[in-house]
């Protein structure tokens, strides 16, 4: 039997948070094997976060491919620290996948964006890149999201089954896997931006640090029930959502506390919709992403769900990182013409690859 190749690959994730940028690089044959090499993150500074949002909800298509130079540059600044970090020179990297930053994702209208260019990223760093990972997904009738489920398959191999993987980003979304490898994944509803939007506007801090003001606060049974009337949860799986998809208008006339309270339970009762729609119980749901860190929502998802729920890291996996790493390890799927998106995760109509290459010009790659 032929070996198979192992590449190195460099993943790099701006989410839906906007909160800044991670880079990850893994050793991986794109299937079975996934070793974590060394990770970078980069915060984005308030002002350029601020610029970021605006551009997305004006949809001002000036300002957004300005930020894209910008956003660019710093993937390739990522980059570079990186292999400083770790003594690696670039011909030691075999692949970039840039996911870049969602600024519209309306699948039901045929339409995903995400800015930042691959191919001035490909000049940058003498590294071929792979990016626009979910257009090919939703031109075949998918939902472009969520595309981690594969890696979340690699990552969960020796874990006891079934078993959810739940990030909580801007956006939630879940992977649920059997013994057999079957995947249900899906978009739950909001994560932290609502919440994150909420405190900025009130207090002028990032986030609800531990959750303490939800903590502090008590639920406006009204305004949440008017929050989970949005026609989203009408909807099976799969489905995915955009990141300004829910009004929070209900909630401004509440205290800080009162709104990150009925925010945070929004968040988890959403999530709880999904729980109830599941093939089979999991033995345990696993969260990554941001809002792990919150202890009021892991204690109300806990009470909620009724299984064990717990950390990423409890299974010595990168919560921080993971959704960077899986856009390298579906980088090299696209090398190896492998697909990253099924009919149980996006609703396509059978399972494809996805992303666009972009290769540098033979000088550049030659030189650096």
């Amino acid at each position: 039997m032929q070996q198979k190749k192992i590449y190195t690959a460099i993943g790099m994730m701006s989410g839906t948070s906007m909160d800044g940028l991670d880079v990850a690089m893994i050793r991986t044959d794109g299937e079975d094997f996934v070793e974590t090499v060394d990770m970078f993150l980069i915060p984005y500074e308030a002002g350029f976060q601020d610029l970021l949002k605006m551009a997305v909800r004006t949809q001002d298509k000036e300002k957004i491919y300005a930020l894209e130079n910008v956003l660019t540059q710093m993937h390739a600044t990522g980059i570079e620290n990186l292999l400083l970090k770790t003594g690696m020179k670039r011909d030691d990297v075999d692949v970039i996948g840039m996911h870049g930053q969602t600024v519209l994702h309306e699948p039901d209208k045929g339409r995903t964006w995400q800015i930042g260019n691959g191919d001035l990223l490909a000049e940058m760093t003498g590294i071929p890149v792979v990016y626009d990972f979910r257009s090919a997904d939703v031109g075949a009738g998918g939902e472009g999201a969520p595309l981690a489920p594969i890696y979340h398959r690699a990552l969960a191999a020796s874990l006891e089954k079934p078993v959810v993987f739940l990030n909580i980003g801007g956006v939630s979304n879940i992977t649920w896997m059997n013994e057999k490898g079957d995947m249900l994944a899906c978009d739950t509803g909001p994560g932290n931006a609502l919440l994150d939007d909420w405190v900025k506007q009130k207090t002028g801090e990032a986030c609800d640090v531990d959750g303490k003001l939800a903590e502090a606060g008590s639920v406006d049974q009204t305004a949440l029930t008017q929050l989970l009337s949005h026609p989203f949860f009408a909807e099976a799986p799969p489905k995915s959502l955009d990141r300004d998809a829910f009004d929070p208008s209900c909630i401004q006339n509440l205290s800080v506390e009162d709104g990150a309270a009925t925010l945070s339970a929004f968040t988890v009762e959403a999530i709880a919709k999904i729980a109830d729609l599941l093939p089979e119980t999991p033995r345990q749901w696993l969260v990554c992403g941001g809002g792990r860190h919150n202890h009021t929502l892991m204690k109300e998802l806990a009470a909620r769900l009724e299984v064990p729920v717990n950390s990423v890291d409890d299974e010595n996996i990168h919560g921080d990182i993971l959704e960077a790493e899986a856009f390298a390890y579906m980088a090299v799927r696209h090398l190896e013409d492998l697909p990253i998106s099924f009919p149980g995760t996006t609703g396509v109509t059978e399972p494809m690859t996805g992303g666009v290459l972009s290769l540098p010009s033979k000088q550049e790659r030659a030189t650096l």
